[in-house]
C-alpha cells in the first residue's frame, strides 16, 4: 500500500488518539483511514458519544484506560464492589509537555531478585542536580499507566524533575500489587525494599540527581510500599506521598493485609505497634503527605489517620471546596518539628484525585494530588 501524504497525517491523528482517548478510538480512526475517510471522527459523531468528563463502557461510567478491557473492569467491579467515573481527558498541553522529555526502560538486580523500571527525564536536563520522583503502582497497574493516570511526566517537565517508575511483575505478585504485607518485604535492605532503594541508587548513579531532593510516592499497594521505603531509607528519601494506602507493618500476610484494608485487625494478627497496639508510634523522621478518600471502599479510610499518627500535632485545619470535590486538609507537625498533611476528600472512591482517563484508578474531580504532592515535596528538602 503506498503512503500518500494524507494517510500519513491520518496516523498522526490516530496516533494523538491513542494517547488521549484510548485504542477504540484510535481503532476506529484507523478503519477510517483506510476507507479513505479523515480519521477524525465527524463532529456530531464525537457530540453524540461524549460527554465531557464522562465515558461510558457498557453503559456505565468507567475509568478503563488503554489496554484495560471491559472484563477487566467488571472483575474489578465483583471484587472492590464499586465502579469508577472516567476522568476527562488529558488536554494537548499536558501531552504536547509530556512529549518533549525521554522515556527509557532499564533494569536492575540484586540478591533479592530484579525489577525494571521505567525512566522520565525532562526535556530541559543539563547535567545539572534535579530532584528525583520515584512513582510506585498500585495493583494491576504498570508504569506507564501510573504515569498517564497520574500526569507525573507533565509535572517533572514544569517543575525539572526526574521520575522513575518500578515495575512489579505479574511474577511478583499475580494482581502486580508490591507486597508491602509480607515481613520479609518491609524492612531496609532485603526483599522489594531493597529493589526498589537499588532502582533509586541506580538512577542516582546515571543521572546528576540532588540527593536532598529525592521523593517516594505512592496509590494504594504502591501507597503502602512508599511507607515502608521513607521510613526505612530516611538517609534515601527526603518525603512521602501516600495516596490511599497503608501504614508499614500493619499487616503480616495476606489475611492480615485484607482485615487492615477492611480497617480492622484479623484476630491475633499483629499490628504495627504489637499485638494490642498499645505502644507509641514511630518517630517521624521525614515529612510525609496523605491523600484518601472518605469514600473508598478497597482500603478504609483509617488508614490514613494511621499514617500520621505520629505527627500528634495539630498546626491547622483547612476546608476546601473551590476545585472540585470538597476535602478537609490537616497539617500536623511531630514533636520533633516534622512536617505532615492529611488530605480527606469527601466522597472520592479508592482513584488518584485530579487523575487522567489515560490511567486506571483516577477520579477527576479532584482535587489535583499530583500538583499538591509536588508542592509538598519542593518544599521539604532533606535535612540531616
Amino acid at each position: 500500500m503506498k503512503l500518500n501524504e494524507g494517510f500519513l497525517n491520518s496516523m498522526h491523528k490516530v496516533m494523538s488518539l491513542l494517547r488521549t482517548h484510548g485504542p477504540a478510538e484510535a481503532t476506529e480512526a484507523i478503519q477510517r483511514a483506510l476507507r479513505g475517510e479523515s480519521a477524525e471522527a465527524p463532529r456530531a459523531e464525537r457530540d453524540a458519544h461524549e460527554v465531557p468528563g464522562k465515558r461510558e463502557v457498557n453503559g456505565e461510567p468507567s475509568t478503563r484506560s488503554a489496554g484495560f478491557e471491559p472484563t477487566l473492569k467488571d472483575r474489578l467491579k465483583q471484587t472492590f464492589g464499586q465502579t469508577f467515573a472516567r476522568a476527562p481527558a488529558a488536554t494537548t498541553a499536558d501531552v504536547e509537555v509530556e512529549d518533549r522529555g525521554h522515556v527509557s526502560t532499564h533494569a536492575y538486580a540484586n540478591a533479592a531478585g530484579a525489577r525494571d523500571y521505567r525512566l522520565y527525564v525532562p526535556a530541559g536536563y543539563r547535567d545539572e542536580p534535579l530532584p528525583l520522583v520515584v512513582m510506585l503502582h498500585g495493583c494491576t497497574q504498570d508504569a506507564d499507566d501510573f504515569a498517564a493516570g497520574t500526569r507525573m511526566n507533565a509535572l517533572a517537565e514544569r517543575h525539572g524533575c526526574i521520575v522513575a517508575y518500578p515495575i512489579q511483575p505479574q511474577r511478583a505478585n499475580p494482581s502486580k500489587c508490591w507486597n508491602w504485607f509480607r515481613p520479609g518485604d518491609q524492612h531496609a535492605q532485603t526483599g522489594e525494599p531493597s529493589l526498589i532503594a537499588g532502582i533509586t541508587r541506580d538512577v542516582m548513579a546515571s543521572h546528576r540527581v540532588d540527593p536532598a531532593r529525592v521523593y517516594v510516592a505512592g496509590l494504594s499497594a504502591g501507597g503502602a510500599m512508599a511507607d515502608v521505603m521513607v521510613r526505612e531509607y530516611p538517609d534515601l528519601y527526603a518525603a512521602a506521598c501516600v495516596h490511599s494506602g497503608l501504614p508499614r507493618g500493619c499487616a503480616h500476610d495476606l489475611p492480615s493485609a485484607l482485615a487492615a484494608m477492611r480497617g480492622g485487625r484479623r484476630k491475633g494478627a499483629k499490628g504495627r505497634h504489637g499485638a494490642a497496639g498499645t505502644t507509641p508510634p514511630d518517630t517521624p523522621k521525614r515529612p510525609i503527605i496523605v491523600f484518601h478518600g472518605d469514600a473508598d471502599t478497597t482500603v478504609h479510610p483509617s488508614n490514613a489517620m494511621e499514617l500520621v499518627r505520629g505527627f500528634g500535632l495539630d498546626a491547622s485545619t483547612e476546608n476546601r471546596a473551590a476545585s472540585g470535590r470538597a476535602c478537609t486538609v490537616r497539617r500536623l507537625k511531630s514533636e520533633g518539628g516534622v512536617d505532615a498533611e492529611l488530605w480527606t476528600i469527601h466522597g472520592a472512591p479508592h482513584a488518584w484525585a485530579g487523575g487522567s482517563a489515560n490511567g486506571t484508578y483516577t477520579d477527576p474531580a479532584g482535587p489535583d494530588a499530583s500538583a499538591e504532592m509536588m508542592r509538598f515535596f519542593l518544599a521539604h528538602p532533606r535535612r540531616g
